[in-house]
């Protein structure tokens, strides 16, 4: 099964356009797609961090562009002459690896360190989005007395 079909999803939500686009791009991904090797951790409860091994490549080779919920990290070797290379090994060709982001996750840094460009993320929910307490207040005086007048009538 290739595909999957959301219509009775659709019929009764709204607003999740976003994540039915998500699953359908992840299953066509294809597995022959896999340079640079990357891995994703978790680095808290609200950071991450994405770590592409790029051997070769110096850091004016390569971008990294963050854009509403996607981060792209394109990386461009700049030629050298390979006629006097007798074997190449360490790969030096072009890519552009992109990450979907979920909502509030914003990158905070980037270093590159041994040939491992890793990218800092972290979660920032807005104030206005976290779980508040609401106080209970009670009923003024003068609603009381009239309910209890009611009542005694």
């Amino acid at each position: 099964m290739r595909t999957m079909d959301f219509a009775p999803l659709w019929r009764s939500s709204v607003g999740f356009d976003r994540f039915f686009d998500l699953v359908e791009n992840s299953a066509q991904w294809n597995a022959d797609d896999n340079y640079p090797p990357y891995n994703i951790e978790r680095a808290g409860e609200d950071q991450y961090a994405i770590s592409l091994a790029v051997a070769g490549f110096a850091p004016e080779d390569l971008t990294i562009t963050a854009e509403q919920n996607t981060l792209a990290v394109e990386g461009r070797k700049t030629v050298k002459d390979t006629d006097s290379m007798l074997y190449q090994g360490i790969s030096a060709r072009s890519f552009k690896r992109t990450f979907s982001l979920a909502d509030h996750v914003q990158v905070k840094g980037a270093n590159f360190e041994n040939g491992l460009l890793k990218i800092e993320l972290v979660r920032e929910i807005p104030e206005a989005m976290k779980p508040r307490k609401i106080a209970i207040g009670q009923s003024g005086s003068n609603d009381t007395k009239q309910i209890e007048q009611k009542k005694a009538a």
